[in-house]
């Protein structure tokens, strides 16, 4: 925000942290041999009037007797030892402050890195497990999920640009065609940019959605997935019917705290991706809900073509479409499964998905429960 950044800039200028631990260690050295040699006055010195005499050699042991000590003598002495631990807690300190905080150095510099736009950057502290290695991997942990999230983003708006572009791209061109040819009929070129519109529409819709579903900004209330299941089954019958698919819903209150409207887009997504995503005929889409430890358990499976991990693994990103959804109705704007996933991960739930057995896919949403009992049907 611009005042913080303001606030940043007319701090005054303060003593570097090297040279304030320099000054600490000093200062306690300083007190600590203060209070050391006070503790020798008091105790050993302090009714001993006589001066001390400069011995000869042969008279050495006579020197050290505590009587031969006097304040005269001791206090230029102290004020000397003094002296010599403040220099050497001074130097001292300064090399053990500089060797101490120079894992700092390397974690500022990856910094002024990252923030010219290079993610990349690692600071892959060496050493023991301490408070510095800890700052220092948890950086670079943070730097690899930016780098990460800035180029999911780049991908998304560089699909959603293509994706947006191809409605308008087809809306020129039927404009274009139209006044080339005053002859042609109206009506189906009505009809064709109806089409175009609808399409570019419920890609904006989609990514609106899914931008919403995000930011986490919406209200949360008590909301059974069961009932969600019901309506969503219900709305979506008619398509399973034109297209010969099944649908059969089972299960029991399934009760969570979120959106009403995110999570009944969120199975409605789930549905509709199974009833088009199936055989060409006498396929089945089966819902069902229920809860286990971990929370409430939403589960859509379908029949369909056999699909292998790594096929399964990119479904859920923006704009992953397979062969067949290109080339039929309802086929949507490959958005589905990666607004499932934002509202899933939303509400703090998880989003599972796996091939099934013979064919199809089988997805699981687990949500934490809500406390209270009862049903609410979404609204």
């Amino acid at each position: 925000m611009p005042w913080r950044t303001a606030a940043l800039v007319d701090r005054a200028p303060g003593l570097s942290v090297r040279l304030r631990l320099t000054l600490s260690y000093a200062g306690f050295l300083l007190v600590a041999g203060t209070l050391l040699l006070a503790a020798v006055w008091v105790f050993l010195l302090r009714d001993r009037p006589n001066p001390l005499f400069v011995p000869d050699l042969a008279d050495f042991l006579r020197a050290l007797d505590p009587h031969n000590f006097g304040p005269n003598v001791f206090l230029p002495a102290a004020l000397e030892v003094l002296a010599f631990l403040l220099v050497f807690g001074l130097v001292g300190g300064w090399v053990l402050a500089g060797r101490m905080l120079e894992p700092l150095g390397r974690i500022t510099d990856a910094t002024r890195v990252a923030a010219t736009g290079s993610l990349a950057h690692r600071i892959e502290l060496p050493g023991p497990n301490d408070e510095f290695r800890e700052l220092a991997d948890a950086f670079d942990g943070m730097l690899a999920r930016l780098e990460s999230h800035v180029a999911e983003q780049r991908r998304f708006a560089a699909n959603a640009s293509h994706e947006l572009r191809t409605p308008l791209a087809i809306t020129q061109t039927l404009l274009d065609v139209a006044r080339k040819d005053p002859n042609r009929d109206v009506d189906e070129l009505i009809e064709r940019l109806q089409v175009v519109n609808a399409r570019a529409i419920d890609l904006t819709e989609a990514l609106l959605l899914l931008s919403r579903a995000d930011q986490g900004s919406f209200t949360r209330e008590r909301v059974d997935l069961s009932l969600a299941a019901e309506e969503a089954t219900e709305t979506l019958l008619p398509l399973a019917a034109k297209r010969g698919v099944s649908l059969e819903t089972t299960g029991e209150m399934a009760a969570t705290i979120g959106s009403p409207a995110l999570l009944q887009q969120l199975t409605t997504n789930l549905v509709h991706n199974a009833i088009v995503h199936n055989l060409p005929e006498h396929g089945t889409v089966c819902v069902s809900t229920g809860t286990d430890p971990a929370g409430v358990v939403l589960m859509v499976e379908n029949t369909g073509e056999v699909l292998t991990p790594e096929q399964v693994a990119i479904l859920v990103e923006p704009f992953q479409r397979g062969t067949e959804r290109v080339h039929t109705d309802h086929a949507g704007v490959g958005l589905g499964l990666a607004i499932v996933r934002s509202i899933t991960q939303a509400h703090g739930g998880t989003l599972a998905l796996t091939p099934r057995h013979g064919g199809g896919l089988s997805v699981t949403v687990r949500l934490p429960a809500a406390l209270s009992l009862g049903r609410v049907r979404p609204g």
